[in-house]
Formats: structure tokens, C-alpha cells, sequence
């Protein structure tokens, strides 16, 4: 997470890097072990199927021959594992999530136009009919994500979500991110994980039909079957490593900055963590602070080469170029500190989701209490993308309905357009339809 030669060099002199990622830069999207490891996983998958898929599942998960599928009643009594609060906190994640998916859903709106008399076309938003849910839960069990994926694709009406997640050392599911998958609607819950629980989906190897779509962030592993996989079924996005960026200004509280980058720099030794500040006094103060909280911090061997290798802290002239850096950056999460919330709201253009004012903070997102999705664009990604929605498990399916009185004018143009471009089929349809207007003589 760097700034583009471009930007360098329209802002020449308007801003100081205080700190730059000792790494160079964004951490690599693709790894060449990766790639080829997953294309021989996902070859041996489709020639063999669910006896590779076994296979991977025990060398890899250390999966012990149980049913892969989890049952119904596993899935209900889940909940009964868990302490209370964790129980009621995901009971309230999952209903918030549903929430502001539902709203989102009731927004978008079918549409039909009559562009002129005769001539009528519109579309209707359908969702797909079957979809993957990957759950993970390895190092850190990610419980939220059942609420961004099985949960939105519920509200958009999806009639068939499956889900994946990887055994634990007992064998069975993680039963906080099984209880989540359960109260977001998931129809049906199998035990497998990475590579291997991906292409079960997709090849209808689990499920008894091959998915529609594929969603659920994961590790490179993940990211890259996904990568493969695009094109037999659809996939939400490509995301790299978690990133979180700040942009904050002499009003802001510098112990609240610092812990909001380690609390991305946490997911993994390759997340970066970006402040973009207008105070050089606010750099000098985060830079300490940092540390400070790296000294007592739990997960500090996994924040702190975050932070080392990947984390920066850039001071702007002025807000416009702060603006600017950070439209470059692109970044997953983005948070605003400042005493002008307002008008970098207004302003900025490029970010995966929008975190306004101190008392917002990244991990309301993360564990779906704030509602929003927190499955996003990374690496630059959301200059052109969004993040996962209700509307990306709609389709916006067009359709057109014609009478004869706008006959004439479509046909005469598509006969001319045809006739120039040598379609002599084309240019057949629409003269066919031309003569059907006119009275046949006896």
C-alpha cells in the first residue's frame, strides 16, 4: 500500500513520508508455489472428485472420516457450546447484517420504460439460484463472516446457500462460526476447508449441484482457487490481505489512531496500515503510541511485523492532498478522524468501506455489528470495485417487448446498420417483420 509514480509526482513537495513500508510497497497478490499448487489440487479434484477431495481434507485438515456434511440438529445445538454473550453477540451480528441487507434489497427496484410507444424494455433483479459460502476458521475463526455471505445471500432471496468451513483439532466444526452459518440462514454445512471445500462446491461434489457463486474471503490458498475457479462459477472478488487506512488531523486522538491500525495489522504479518495525517505533531505522537500498545499487545508478533513491514505514515500540506494520497491508496477500510468529517466524505472516491468520526472503528464492521459488509476490495481493488453486497447476488436481467406501430423505425435502422455491416440474417429478421405489417395482396 504505496502511492502511485503518478501521484508522486503531481504532489512533488506537498507531502513527507515519515514512514514508508520497509517492504517496498503492497505486499505480492500471487505466489508461484501458490498457483501451481492449486492448479494440480483442482486438476486432481476434477478428475477424481470426492475421493481427492477426502484426501486433501485429511492431509491437509487432518479430517478423520466423520460425515462430511454437518447435520441440522449439529448445526442448531451449536449454540448450546457457546458461553451466553458469545451466543447473544452473534444473534445480534447476524440481525443487524440482515438488516441493512434487507434495506439494501428493498432499494433496488425493478424497472420498465416505454422509450416509445410500442416499444417497452426493462429489467427485474433475480438472484442467483445457488451459492458457496467459504467460512474460515483457522488461526483467527473469522464467526462474522457467515453474516457476510450465507446472510446477504438470504436477504437477496438466494434459494440455496451451502457452506464450508475447516475442521478443528477435535474434528468437528468451530461451533461460534457454526452457530453463525446456522442463524444466517445457511441450508446446508460441510466440513472441509481451503482448496479443497472450494472446488467440492463448485463441482457440485457436496451440495448434489454445482454452486452458482463463491464467496468468503480465505487465505492465499483461497484467494487463488477462487482466481481459477472464476468462470465456472462466479466468484464475489479477489481480496488480498486485510488493510486499513487513517486519515486523521491535529484533533485527533492518537491512542485511538494507533489502535485502530494495529487492530487490522493483527490479521496477518502481510497487512498493511496506512495514516495519512495534515499534523506532523499527530505523526510524531501515533509513531510512539504504536509502539507503546506493540509492547503489551497479545498479537504483537503478528501486528508488529505488520506494522514494520507494512505500515506508513505520510504527512499532507493540506487536505486536498490528503484527499488525493488516499484516493491513490484505494484502501479496504478506510477511516476519517478529523475536525472536517463531512467534507472528506463528500470528497473521496476510492475505498472499500467508510469508517466516519472517532467513535467509528473498523472492527464494528469486522464483526458485523455496524451492518455493512466486510467483505472488500484490497490492493488498490476498490478504484473500479465494491465490496460484497445483496447486489452482487442479483442479476439485473434485461428484457424488451415490441408491438408493430414501433416496428417500422427499429427495423428500417437495424436493416440499414445490417446491410452496411454485411449481416444479411440480421438485416433478414428485421425486413421479415417489415412485410408482416403490410397487407398481403390476394
Amino acid at each position: 500500500m504505496y502511492f502511485s509514480e503518478a501521484i508522486q509526482r503531481r504532489f512533488a513537495g506537498r507531502f513527507t513520508v515519515v514512514k514508508a513500508p520497509a517492504a517496498g510497497g503492497a505486499p505480492a497478490q500471487r505466489d508461484p508455489a501458490v498457483i501451481e499448487t492449486v492448479t494440480r489440487m483442482l486438476d486432481r479434484i476434477r478428475t477424481e472428485g470426492l475421493d481427492a477431495v477426502s484426501r486433501y481434507a485429511a492431509e491437509l485438515d487432518g479430517y478423520d472420516g466423520r460425515p462430511l456434511e454437518v447435520s441440522r440438529e449439529e448445526m442448531r445445538r451449536s449454540g448450546e457450546r457457546l458461553p451466553e454473550d458469545l451466543r447473544a453477540a452473534i444473534e445480534l451480528g447476524a440481525a443487524r447484517t440482515a438488516a441493512f441487507a434487507k434495506a439494501s434489497r428493498e432499494a433496488l427496484k425493478d424497472m420498465e420504460v416505454e422509450l416509445e410507444p410500442g416499444l417497452v424494455a426493462g429489467y427485474r433483479y433475480l438472484p442467483v439460484q445457488r451459492v458457496g459460502a467459504y467460512l474460515p476458521a483457522g488461526r483467527f475463526p473469522l464467526t462474522a463472516s457467515a453474516f457476510m455471505t450465507v446472510n446477504v445471500a438470504k436477504a437477496a432471496g438466494v434459494p440455496s446457500v451451502v457452506a464450508c468451513t475447516p475442521p478443528q483439532p477435535d474434528g468437528g466444526p468451530n461451533p461460534a462460526v457454526l452457530y453463525a452459518a446456522y442463524v444466517s440462514g445457511a441450508d446446508r454445512v460441510f466440513l472441509l476447508g481451503g482448496v479443497q471445500a472450494l472446488a467440492a462446491m463448485a463441482y457440485g461434489l457436496v451440495g448434489d449441484t454445482p454452486v452458482d457463486m463463491l464467496v468468503g474471503a480465505g487465505n492465499a490458498f483461497v484467494a487463488e482457487a477462487k482466481r481459477q475457479l472464476f468462470g465456472t462459477v462466479a466468484i464475489d472478488l479477489l481480496a488480498g490481505p486485510s488493510e486499513v487506512a487513517v486519515i486523521a488531523d491535529g484533533t485527533a486522538d492518537p491512542e485511538l489512531v494507533a489502535a485502530d491500525l494495529l487492530g487490522q495489522a493483527e490479521h496477518g504479518p502481510d497487512s498493511p496500515a496506512a495514516l495519512i495525517t495534515t499534523s506532523g505533531d499527530l505523526a510524531t505522537a501515533v509513531t510512539a503510541e504504536v509502539e507503546r500498545q506493540l509492547a503489551t499487545l497479545p498479537t504483537a508478533p503478528i501486528a508488529g511485523p505488520a506494522w514494520r513491514d507494512h505500515g506508513s505514515i505520510t504527512v499532507a500540506a493540506d487536505r486536498e492532498t490528503a484527499a488525493a494520497l488516499m484516493d491513490d491508496l484505494a484502501p479496504e477500510h478506510l477511516e476519517i478522524q478529523t475536525a472536517e468529517d463531512g467534507w472528506y466524505h463528500d470528497n473521496l472516491t476510492a475505498y472499500g468501506s467508510l469508517f466516519l468520526g472517532p467513535w467509528s472503528t473498523v472492527a464494528y464492521s469486522d464483526k458485523g455489528m455496524a451492518g455493512t459488509n466486510h467483505v472488500l476490495p484490497t490492493a488498490g481493488g476498490a478504484r473500479h470495485s465494491a465490496g460484497l453486497s445483496v447486489s452482487r447476488f442479483l442479476r439485473p436481467l434485461t428484457y424488451q417487448r415490441v408491438a408493430g406501430e414501433a416496428t417500422p423505425a427499429l427495423a428500417d435502422a437495424v436493416d440499414v446498420i445490417s446491410a452496411s455491416e454485411g449481416m444479411a440474417a440480421h438485416r433478414a429478421t428485421a425486413a421479415l417483420r417489415t412485410r408482416r405489417l403490410v397487407p398481403q395482396e390476394v
